[in-house]
Formats: C-alpha cells, structure tokens, sequence
C-alpha cells in the first residue's frame, strides 16, 4: 500500500535526526558567517538585548524601595529621593534603548536581502557544470520553500542570537535581585513557616522550579518538531501556491490565460493543494488537533504553574516576616522573569535544534565544490585577432550519465572564419558550443586554444575570447546602454593595438575607465550595425531609454525582434575574437533577418562567428557548415558542396524546409 505523504515526511526527518553536538557546529558556524557578512548588527542587537532585559528591574528595584518607605516610615525626603531615581534611571534607559533599537533596526533590515545575496553569489561563484546540475536546483529550492513557508533558514539566527542575549541578560539581572530572597530567613516566631529556612525546602522548591521551566520549553520544542514533520508537504503546497500566484501575474501568460481560462486550473488547483480538508494543509490541521497542539498547550499549562509555585513560596516568607510588602514585588518579579529567561534560553537552543536540519541544506549548498581547474597562462592579446580553436577527438557526457552527447569531434576553425553549426533538436550543437566556451570540461579529449589546450588558460581571460547571444539570453531592467556595455569593465580585446590604446586613453580621459561608465559612442554604433538606428532615434532618452517596467514607470517594453537585436548589439560592444551566434534571427521577420544576413560580414567584421541555427537558409553566408547527428559530426564543408551530396543529412534538411517555400 503507497504509504501518506505525512508519514513519508515524518520517516525522512527520523532518519536525518541531529545531535546537540552537530548542532551546535553548525549554528556556531551560521554565527561565525554572520558576524563576517554584518558584524555590527550583533554588537547592537547585543546592546539592545541587554539594556531591554535589564530595564525591568530598575523599575521593579525602585518600585519596591518605594513601596517598603510607604509601608515603614513614610519620609518625605527618602520618598522624595526614590521617585528621582526611578524617573531619572528609567528616562536614561529608554533614551539609551530607543537608540540601540534604531542602530539594530537599520542593520537588521538588510539581514533577509543579505542571505539571499549569499546564495545567489554562491551560485555565481561555482563551476557552471555544478550550476547547471539539477541536484543543485532542487537543493537551492528546497531551501527556499523552507523558509518561505517556516521562516527557518540562515536569517534565523539573527533571531536566536537577539534572544538567547536578552534571556541570559534576563536571568542575570534577575539572580542579582533574587539571592536576598534564599538568604532572609523567616523569623521563629512564624512556627511551621520556619521550615521554609530548611536548606532541603529550599533545594526542593528550586527543583521544583528547574523541572517546570525545563518541562515547558522541552514540550514547545516537541511540538515544533511535529511542525517540521510537515516540512515535505508543506513546501510542496508553498511551491504550487507560489507557482500559480506567479503565473496569474505573468505577463507573457497574459494571451493564454484569457484564451485558454488557465486561471480556471490555477485557481483550483490552489484550492485542491491549500483546502484544509483535503489538500496539503489537512494533515497538519489534523495534527494542530491532537498531537502538536496538544505539546504547545501543555508546554503553556506547564509554564502557568510556575506562577503558582513562586507566589506560595514568596508570599508563606513574606507571612513569616523575612521581608517586607515591598521586596514581594521585588522578588516575585524578580523569579518570574528568571524563570522566563530560563525557559526563552531553552526554547531557543530548542529552535535551534529544529532550524539545524535546515542549516544542514544550506551549508551543503555552499560547500559544492568548484571542481574545474581555473588555469594559470595567460592568454595572449592579439590585435591580429590570430586565434585558432581546434577540437581533437573530443567526447562529452553530462555529470551522472551513461550515454555520450558528443563522440569523437576532431576538427578546427579557422582565422575569420563563419562557421555554421546545423543538426535536429538534441543532436549535440548546444553542448558542442558550451565545450567550446568551456562551461564544461570535455570527457575526452582535449580543446586547443592556438595550439594549448584551454584548461591550462586563466579561466576568466578564457571567457574573453567569445561573446555570445544565447538562444535564451536575458536583458535587464535598465538602460539600453548599460544592457549593451553589460560587464564592461573587462578590458578590450584590442586594448594592445594602437587603436585600442587610443580608444582606451580617450575613456579615461572623460572619467568612464574604471568607474562602470561605457563607451555612449561605440555603444550606438554597435545598436546600428545590429539594425536599431530606427528605433535609437525614436527613443527621447536614447541610450538612457529604460528597458521594461520592472523597476521604472517609465521604462519600455520591447519586442522579441528588438531584444534580439539589443543582445546581437552587446556580443559586437564586447568585442572579442570569436561572436557566437545562437538562433540570432528567431525573433526576427523576414525583412528583419535578410538585412542582418545581407550586412553579416559588416556587423561581425574581422571576428571568427559561429552560427547556431535551424533556419537552412543562414548557412548560405558561411564559409563552413557543421553538420551534427546523435553526437557527430556526419558532415563538413561549404552549402553548395553539401547540398549537393543528395544523400547527406544537410541535403534532407534543407530539402524538408524548402519544401514549405515552393508552391505546389
């Protein structure tokens, strides 16, 4: 019989039980990152900690001095003297507090954003083959649902820190007014009440104490264990919810939703997954009824007792003479807030027991190795754009697999060379191109870069040599020049030519080298040469035009052909010896793509271009067609030498395209 998710869920958190001694490693690990990323966030939560749990028992000192005078002499100068201090301690305090609470305030506002971007830079940071693993998606998510739907997570233990301060400051402040209470006996006139003076009373009563405040933290803890239970079904109900919220919102479902009434499935299958009674959240509900909220409303009941326990024991001393009305005050206060202290300091460390297996996630996140080695030559800055790539016997299978992507690819490009790379969907092209750029490492094999092979390259100054308009590239929420001369803060590539040194000394000299500034005039001249002159004029703001609306009102939304274009515009503005071209005309009309063609040698210039393409009719401008299938290359040569071979693959797929071009 398929066992309930629930139960799944509860069988999975059994088997991946911390112990106090891995969580405390990973906590004080947590911490340690923390007070690296923001350290001054945990002096003044430190700071305001203390003062918080410490302002109490300045009014609760003052308040009985005052209510023992009231009580005893009634002087007007000592009453006099009390209610100065009282006010006077009090005011200062709050003043100091207010202030502490605003510095910690400020600071703990960037705390979310701040572990955000420590997860996003990791995925920044790590071997593209790790990045683009599946394993590390489903990792990097199950932390996120985690903490969208829990809150548990690395921003946790700002929290934990800030209580497990107050409480102990707490505790202290309340010991130092409590010790009097165990020290002054009942007088022996108060007859069976002087066995409260009995050490053994004293040493139950304490007990008695530690039991209730350990019982009471100890059963919230239990509870939000079974609360983690819930942990896999509760995401997965978070991660529909989130999914459909998304897509109600999305723009570019606009058309479908209306067409097709998705919204319809949307919003029921947020009520299949989130209905109480039968989706994700019915098991949890069920468990609110009995066995969690059954802990969370006995650790409450346990915690109330403690109350009765204290006033019996303060007020029976108090009967018997040992102080007067107003240290009752004092030390009844003075108990509970000790025991408070106590039993918050617990279930923190209890949260933190919990939060743990989520710590565990996220440092296994962060810990994936980068793996590829990162080179040490240099790689050669050639004004001649002397640069050859060959492949020799290269073969390829992702990470985890059995069967090749790519087998046995020998071949080279050559110097201002337009190759073209054709084949169906899965044939190998993307790998082919993600090898060449060395987002992977081949499996065997080796990539030469003019005659080294380009593990041994600095892997950064590797990347330099190619720009790249994916088929799936992505513009930013800015402006068109900034989308264009994205990252150009990397040298030029014809930085040591004659020209390149005084293209570089005229950036300089108008303050843009350097200071994330670009280029404004070569950045319109690589919009021209992509086919935007049109649409640049149009733009009142020109090169400071806003793209989309994502953050500006006023920014512009534009059309696939246009974002192609802006894309094509940016490869040209970084202008390194090799332009890699994925699909670059898929968004474009017709019209659109015979200009790009008819001006390809103008646009690429002396660059070596590879094109990436489905559309047949690109290859009649390149000098070298690659044609792959299943993970070869089963043909190579010029578009008439191959269509000519009628029995070649390029020939049957140029002949399955054309025929939707010839009239019947």
């Amino acid at each position: 019989m398929k066992k309930k998710r629930d139960e799944v869920s509860h069988e999975k958190f059994s088997k991946e039980k911390i112990s106090w001694k891995e969580t405390y490693a990973l906590n004080r690990r947590a911490l340690g990152l923390w007070c690296r990323e923001c350290p001054m966030l945990f002096v003044s939560s430190g700071l305001h900690s203390m003062i918080a749990a410490l302002i109490p028992y300045l009014t609760l000192y003052f308040s009985a001095r005052l209510l023992d005078e009231l009580a005893g002499t009634r002087m007007p100068e000592r009453l006099t003297k009390w209610v100065i201090l009282l006010l006077s301690f009090d005011a200062a305090a709050y003043f100091v507090k207010a202030l502490a609470f605003r510095w910690k305030e400020a600071l703990r506002a960037t705390l979310h954003y701040r572990g955000e971007e420590i997860l996003s830079q990791k995925m920044l940071d790590m071997d593209f083959a790790a990045a683009d693993d599946v394993a590390t998606h489903n990792l990097l998510s199950q932390i996120l649902q985690r903490e969208r739907w829990s809150g548990w997570g690395i921003d946790r233990i700002y929290r934990h820190f800030e209580s497990l301060m107050e409480e102990l400051f707490r505790m202290l402040g309340a010991a130092a007014l409590t010790v009097s209470l165990f020290r002054l006996p009942v007088r022996q006139e108060a007859g069976w009440l002087t066995l409260l003076n009995n050490p053994l009373c004293i040493l139950l009563l304490l007990l008695v104490m530690l039991v209730i405040t350990v019982l009471s933290p100890y059963l919230a803890t239990k509870g939000e264990m079974c609360v983690l239970d819930h942990d896999e079904t509760m995401k997965f109900g978070n991660r529909i919810y989130f999914f459909c919220v998304a897509m109600f919102q999305d723009e570019k479902r606009a058309l479908d939703m209306r067409m097709y009434r998705q919204d319809v499935f949307g919003v029921n299958r947020m009520k299949e997954t989130l209905d109480p009674g039968t989706g994700v959240l019915h098991t949890m509900e069920r468990d609110a009824r009995g066995r969690m909220g059954g802990l969370f409303a006995l650790s409450i009941a346990v915690s109330r007792s403690f109350t009765w326990v204290v006033y019996l024991f303060v007020c029976l001393k108090a009967w018997g003479g040992a102080f007067g009305v107003g240290s009752v005050t004092q030390y009844i206060g003075a108990i509970m807030a000790f025991s408070k202290g106590l039993s918050g300091m617990l279930k923190a460390l209890g949260e933190m027991k919990v939060n743990s297996d989520t710590l565990k996630k996220i440092f296994a996140f962060l810990d994936i190795p980068n793996e590829m080695y990162q080179g040490s030559l240099t790689v050669e800055k050639r004004s001649d754009r002397k640069y050859e790539i060959e492949f020799r016997n290269v073969s390829f299978r992702y990470p985890n697999t059995e069967s090749y992507v790519l087998k046995n690819i020998s071949m080279k490009f050559k110097v201002g060379e337009r190759l073209a790379v054709v084949g169906q969907n899965g044939s190998g092209k993307t790998t082919f191109i993600k090898l060449l750029c060395r987002l992977y490492d081949p499996t065997e094999g080796e990539i030469l870069l003019n005659g080294i092979d380009i593990r041994k390259y600095n892997y950064l100054e590797y990347l330099k040599v190619f720009s790249v308009v994916f088929q799936d590239f992505q513009l930013l929420s800015m402006s068109l020049g900034e989308n264009v001369a994205a990252g150009s803060g990397r040298e030029s590539w014809k930085a040591s030519s004659v020209n390149g040194q005084e293209s570089r000394k005229a950036l300089a000299g108008n303050g843009q080298e350097g200071t994330g500034r670009y280029d404004r005039e070569r950045a319109v001249q690589c919009l021209q040469k992509a086919g935007l002159s049109a649409w640049l004029a149009a733009q009142p703001k020109g090169l400071d035009t806003i793209l989309y609306k994502d953050l500006e009102e006023e920014g512009v939304q534009i059309s696939g052909g246009e974002a192609q274009k802006i894309a094509i515009a940016r490869s040209l503005y970084h202008d390194a010896p090799f332009i890699i071209l994925d699909e670059p005309t898929a968004a474009l009309d017709p019209v659109a793509e015979y200009e790009i063609y008819t001006r390809f040698n103008e646009i690429v210039g002396d660059r070596t271009a590879i094109y990436i393409s489905h559309r047949l009719s690109s290859c009649r401008f390149c000098d070298e067609i690659l044609v792959f299938h299943e993970g070869h290359i089963v043909q190579q040569g010029g578009h008439e030498a191959l269509l000519a071979d009628g029995d070649g693959k390029y020939s049957a797929l140029w002949n399955a395209q054309a025929q939707y071009y010839v009239e019947g």
